[in-house]
């Protein structure tokens, strides 16, 4: 199927700016890689300090493992709310899609902001973990810097830069990218179904509950309301000549700049509301 996109085909300085910049972000994170995985092979991570009797191979191995968590985490986040204002009946086409859907909106809704809060603590969880195995234990002037750098390059890598690289392209933002794109095939994952039940057992453990207090307080003094007070309801809009613009699936759900839900672009329904059975009731709610 052809990518729809209104976005104008590069072409000439634009080309090469933007490709120059991919080129350059590909070579950093490359170059990242090899410090760190040559770090890891060696055992010159803090994981050799921490975590002495784990030996180098399952090092490598964790590293990828609660990148991919964290990817996952990342990626989940973004195909919950993509999916969250579409009608119940189109929201999965699996088993798990279904059994993840009927979790994530069960009630009123509170397990979608309740998985965001266990949700962070897997991730916060996931990069301490991940900053232990990427962080190098290497003294510059030793002789022993990776890669032979040198020892000013050495001591500038020992605050983290290439960690902080590799998490921020491998761990998050790709996988964010995909599930913007692709948010039924992240939802329609087993693994999907299996972290949603990890992250609300932490957050029912009550741990973060101090949060939804927080988040009540805030509301409140900030006076938040919903977007229909800032920007009208559909029909006040399309009195004011700005009706919301429709869309189906197909215009919106896996595209990159899709708001991820059918029917009022501008249209707010809270996910603590429930799930939405079709499009009148957003209409009906307004």
């Amino acid at each position: 199927k052809p990518i729809q996109s209104n976005e104008e085909p590069k072409s000439g300085f634009t080309f090469i700016f933007f490709w120059a910049r991919v080129l350059m972000s590909l070579a950093i994170l490359g170059f990242c890689l090899a410090v760190t995985l040559s770090a890891l092979f060696n055992g010159q991570t803090q994981m050799a300090v921490k975590y002495p009797n784990v030996p180098n191979g399952v090092s490598v191995f964790l590293f990828f493992f609660f990148m991919a968590v964290v990817g996952m985490l990342e990626g989940m986040q973004i195909a919950f709310f993509a999916i969250a204002k579409l009608p119940a009946e189109e929201r999965a086409s699996s088993f798990f899609g279904k059994k993840t859907c009927d979790l994530l909106f069960k009630g009123n809704g509170e397990n979608l902001p309740g998985f965001m809060i266990g949700r962070q603590l897997t991730v916060v969880f996931s990069f301490f973990l991940v900053a232990s195995i990427t962080g190098l234990n290497i003294t510059p002037g030793e002789g022993e810097n990776v890669l032979g750098v040198s020892d000013g390059a050495q001591a500038f890598l020992n605050y983290g830069f290439q960690g902080a690289v590799i998490t921020t392209i491998l761990a998050s933002i790709t996988w964010q990218l995909a599930a913007s794109a692709f948010p039924m095939a992240f939802l329609n994952n087993p693994v999907t179904y299996i972290l949603l039940c990890i992250a609300l057992f932490l957050e029912w453990t009550g741990l973060c509950a101090g949060a939804w207090v927080l988040a009540r307080f805030m509301k409140k003094v900030t006076k938040i309301q919903y977007d229909e007070v800032y920007v009208g309801t559909p029909e006040e809009r399309l009195a004011n000549n700005h009706a919301d613009k429709e869309l189906t699936p197909d215009q919106d759900v896996g595209h990159l700049t899709g708001g991820g839900f059918t029917g009022h672009l501008c249209g707010s329904h809270d996910a603590l509301d429930g799930p939405i059975k079709s499009k009148d009731a957003i209409d009906a709610a307004a």
